[in-house]
């Protein structure tokens, strides 16, 4: 088996959440490049319309539900809509966050209210997608998962922090739970992403990237694009023997910490 045959993704099914935007789009895109047929799932069903029909006219296999990652119902209609249209699942991809829209209090302060919104989407949803793919998975003999984490799941970092230090404990217990069944589960832990929702959370022009450039040794940021060999690796067989790790694509940021 040649090196390129260890990436390769022909004949998979990969579902991505929140494909329709930001880092979804670019892994979707990646999943298609590398063989899979992918099913873009996201809140906003036109967006993942629009991301489904541009990845099919490059002549990708691609299809959009949508989902709400908070109902159980819908987590099974998506993973139902991906075995009605492709024949099973191999890959599912936590991608759905909660990353901008913050309660401003801090946790001390928080109204529960606020505090169950955000761990609704960014733990409760990974944890109920990940219900509604496992059978279908199953069926196929076995499958990866990739959860999206953060580099700010290991700083204080608030109530998004805590919620993806969370979610790094649930890709634990997973991996443990489901290797029998040969289903891998992993985490991405990025570090400052160069997209919109990246800037929105540390704009260009904060004095905190210039203190970041003075501690991070490789490095300060990068593009979704950084991601994709990550992702690629977690869902092939190079991956096979990689689980229950998280692994940080961050230029060495929280190892300085």
């Amino acid at each position: 088996m040649g090196a390129a045959d260890l990436f390769d993704l022909s004949h998979k099914v990969a579902v991505i959440t929140g494909g329709a935007g930001g880092i979804g789009v670019v892994y979707a895109q990646a999943l298609c490049e590398a063989g899979a047929s992918v099913v873009v799932a996201d809140l906003d069903g036109d967006a993942a319309n629009k991301t489904a029909a541009d990845l099919e006219s490059k002549g990708y296999a691609a299809i959009a539900t949508r989902v709400d990652v908070t109902s159980p119902e819908s987590a099974v209609s998506m993973a139902q809509a991906a075995v009605d249209a492709f024949g099973g699942i191999d890959i599912f991809v936590n991608n759905a966050a909660i990353m901008v829209d913050l309660p401003p209090f801090g946790l001390p302060d928080m109204p529960v209210g606020d505090w169950d919104r955000v761990m609704n989407v960014n733990l409760r949803g990974p944890l109920l997608c990940i219900q509604a793919v496992v059978p279908a998975m199953e069926a196929r003999g076995g499958g990866r998962i990739v959860n999206g984490l953060s580099a700010g799941a290991f700083m204080p970092g608030g109530i998004y922090g805590v919620s993806k230090y969370a979610l790094h404990g649930l890709t634990v217990n997973l991996a443990s739970e489901l290797g029998g069944r040969k289903i891998n589960v992993n985490g991405i832990a990025p570090g400052l992403v160069d997209n919109e929702s990246g800037y929105a959370a540390l704009p260009k022009d904060s004095p905190f990237r210039d203190v970041l450039a003075t501690m991070i040794p490789g490095k300060t940021s990068g593009p979704p694009e950084d991601l994709v060999g990550t992702l690629l690796l977690l869902c092939s067989r190079a991956g096979d023997w990689i689980t229950g790790q998280t692994i940080l694509v961050d230029g060495g940021w929280i190892t300085q910490l």
